[in-house]
């Protein structure tokens, strides 16, 4: 019995002293790798704290002035029979909040937690101007101010401190780096993890520092072989902590690992992967620069996106159409850009008029020496169907040289748009100057050279050009004056060209009523509906009336017809223009005559426009023919619909719409004005 019981007393000691061995050990070795809130091992003063949900140790807040400590709650004893030592690895932050300068943090070891009489700013909380006064402490400062009564060498420095602010050994924050052999300079204040070494042996103390993804430096940044701990201390027990503090400026200390222990081979490493990240508060500053930034980063998205609208927008505004068939017509080709330049943007300013297919405006292009005058017409064209062969056209039109013809320059095409480029004439439209009744009044004999101007123009055309050109739309409107008045033959949109010998009547009817000829719905047109036209043009400008006006009695709407009942009447000069003054009468009565000639009836009785150039000019006497002659004022019977004579009333067409007329014209594809 009584070797049982001896056996479970000697258990029981031996359960005793493992117990305490392990709680001493637990007291003077420890590691965390981040604070639990609930851990009552770690004793908080003044402003410190441990971040909820952060696991963060702070030691002061965004207050001024402000002293915080946490240590550890017991302390480190030491046998008689040990030497005091010790070794920490600490992982720490500072993160600025305040513009103005403020102080850092401390390691201590103490022999007492109580530091009354201890100030904030540049003591750390541990010390005041006289040093400490009741504690004696040995701390290791990470400086962050410049304070010239404690002597500090700069505002980035690492100090080691015996029971004053006055450090005995100091230098600026920086680590040796084994890899590239030298020291790197360190920014105590960039708010990026600090890890801290101080290793405590005899009477040598080493501090080292680097950054958290470095090891420890193989050699320390400061070191000191003449520090008594045991003196410090004053005992074989002392207390250990961080402490830090407050100024007229505010810097966030935190401490986000630490490791203890009482000798250096014990020491247990901080897991790296496990540390909280230090809290970065946004002050008031920093947010006005975010928003700031923010505004600026809208502001510069915004510049960005106008600049983008426009150069998207200018790409669409110059946007042109171009294919590989017109690399030919390269030189005859104006670029959009250019054009629009030119116009002012097609500006209402620089607005000519309105002709047959679209509106022309007045543009100014640069040439080598001077600026040039010209003419831009903007045609619509809602598909590619016989564009090639249009622009052909155009271009072939070109090469026409001839005083009494408008020059075309050249082409442009883009989107829906066609636009032809010509000479531009400062004195416009012969019809304007026929029909306005607010200018003076176009002298006879300016009238009659502008006719012998386009009959000329039109000789050229049918028989001088390369290719037979077939104008289909002459008309006033379409004849332009120069700067001398004199008449040059334009608007060649509905031109045709064809071979000679070849047959054009494949080309679609088109023109101006009043002025068709009657063969053209069904024939198509040829050099005789040109003909025809320019008897109705001789007619337009001698007697300074429209071929077709609704207003007027009836047995004169109709300008071929009424000429041939004034020379029925004997009295043909009662058909010119009243308002001509001093003309000839035989020139007049031969213009007249030459007009009803080339407007007769029948395609085979209307002279050759070579023919019409030696009647006008008198070098060939007109045939024989009377106003009963076959053909000669006669109308094709059709029925007049007020659309086709585009009625300017409503009123009008209605008590004209049920009347049988008699009009050459059955096609009705743009009017002239």
């Amino acid at each position: 019995m009584f070797p049982m019981i001896r056996g479970a007393l000697l258990g029981t000691i031996w359960m005793m002293i493992y117990c305490v061995c392990t709680s001493f050990q637990q007291e003077t070795t420890f590691v965390y790798n981040g604070f639990d809130q609930g851990d009552h091992r770690i004793h908080l003063q003044g402003g410190a704290k441990i971040i909820p949900k952060k696991d963060v140790l702070q030691l002061t807040n965004a207050t001024t002035t402000q002293i915080g400590r946490a240590f550890f709650e017991q302390p480190i004893e030491f046998k008689p029979s040990e030497p005091v030592s010790f070794s920490t690895h600490f992982v720490c932050a500072l993160v600025s909040v305040s513009e103005v300068s403020s102080h850092g943090m401390a390691f201590f070891v103490s022999h007492s937690t109580d530091f009354e009489g201890a100030e904030p700013s540049r003591y750390f909380g541990l010390f005041n101007a006289n040093g400490s006064a009741s504690t004696r402490v040995l701390a290791v400062e990470l400086d962050i101010a410049k304070a010239v009564d404690v002597l500090d060498i700069n505002d980035n420095h690492v100090g080691i401190d015996v029971n004053s602010a006055v450090s005995v050994v100091a230098a600026p924050a920086s680590y040796f780096s084994d890899k590239e052999g030298r020291m790197i300079d360190m920014k105590l204040v960039s708010g990026d993890p600090i890890q801290v070494w101080v290793d405590y042996e005899g009477t040598t103390l080493n501090v080292s520092i680097a950054t958290l993804h470095n090891k420890k430096p193989s050699r320390p940044l400061l070191s000191s072989t003449s520090i008594n701990l045991t003196e410090i201390v004053q005992g074989r027990r002392m207390f250990v902590g961080f402490s830090g503090s407050t100024g007229s400026g505010v810097v966030n200390q935190y401490v986000l690992g630490w490791s203890f222990s009482k000798l250096m081979a014990s020491l247990q490493k901080i897991d790296i992967s496990k540390l909280p990240k230090a809290p970065h508060p946004i002050n008031k500053r920093n947010y006005t620069s975010l928003l700031s930034d923010v505004l600026l980063s809208l502001l510069a998205l915004f510049v960005l996106g106008l600049l983008f609208g426009a150069y998207m927008y200018r790409r669409n505004l110059y946007a042109e159409v171009k294919e590989d068939w017109e690399n030919a017509y390269g030189p005859l080709r104006y670029s959009y850009k250019s054009l629009y330049k030119a116009t002012k943007g097609f500006s209402k300013d620089e607005f000519i008029g309105r002709g047959g297919f679209g509106e022309v405006y007045k543009g100014t292009l640069p040439r080598s020496t001077e600026m040039r005058e010209v003419a831009v017409k903007k045609v619509a064209h809602d598909g590619e169907q016989g564009m090639k062969q249009f622009v052909a056209e155009i271009v072939c039109m070109r090469s026409l040289k001839h005083r009494s013809l408008v020059p075309l320059l050249g082409y442009c095409r883009r989107k829906h748009e066609l636009l032809l480029v010509s000479e531009y004439m400062p004195n416009g439209s012969l019809d304007y100057h026929l029909f306005n009744d607010d200018g003076p009044t176009l002298p006879w004999g300016r009238r009659f050279a502008i006719l012998k101007d386009i009959a000329s123009a039109l000789s050229y055309l049918h028989t001088e050009a390369d290719q037979v050109v077939i104008h289909r739309d002459i008309k006033a409107s379409n004849v332009l004056l120069d700067a001398e008045f004199n008449g040059r033959l334009g608007d060649f949109g509905m031109s045709r060209l064809y071979e000679r010998g070849a047959d054009p009547t494949t080309t679609a009817a088109v023109g101006t009523v009043g002025y068709m000829a009657p063969e053209v719905t069904t024939f198509g047109p040829s050099t005789g509906t040109d003909v025809y036209a320019f008897g109705v043009f001789l007619l337009e400008v001698t007697c300074g009336r429209r071929p077709v006006e609704l207003r007027v009695p009836a047995e004169e709407r109709f300008l071929i017809k009424w000429v041939c009942e004034c020379w029925r009447g004997s009295s043909l000069l009662d058909a010119m223009d009243p308002r001509l003054k001093e003309f000839s009468s035989g020139e007049v009565e031969r213009v007249l005559k030459i007009g009803l000639l080339c407007a007769n009836l029948a395609p085979d009785a209307r002279p050759s426009m070579e023919q019409v150039v030696q009647y006008l000019n008198g070098n060939l006497a007109l045939p024989e023919f009377w106003p009963y002659s076959p053909g000669i004022g006669a109308l094709t019977p059709t029925t007049l619909s007020p659309e086709l004579l585009s009625l300017e009333s409503q009123s009008l067409a209605s008590s004209l719409s049920n009347t049988s007329m008699f009009i050459t014209h059955t096609v009705l594809y743009g009017n002239g004005r």
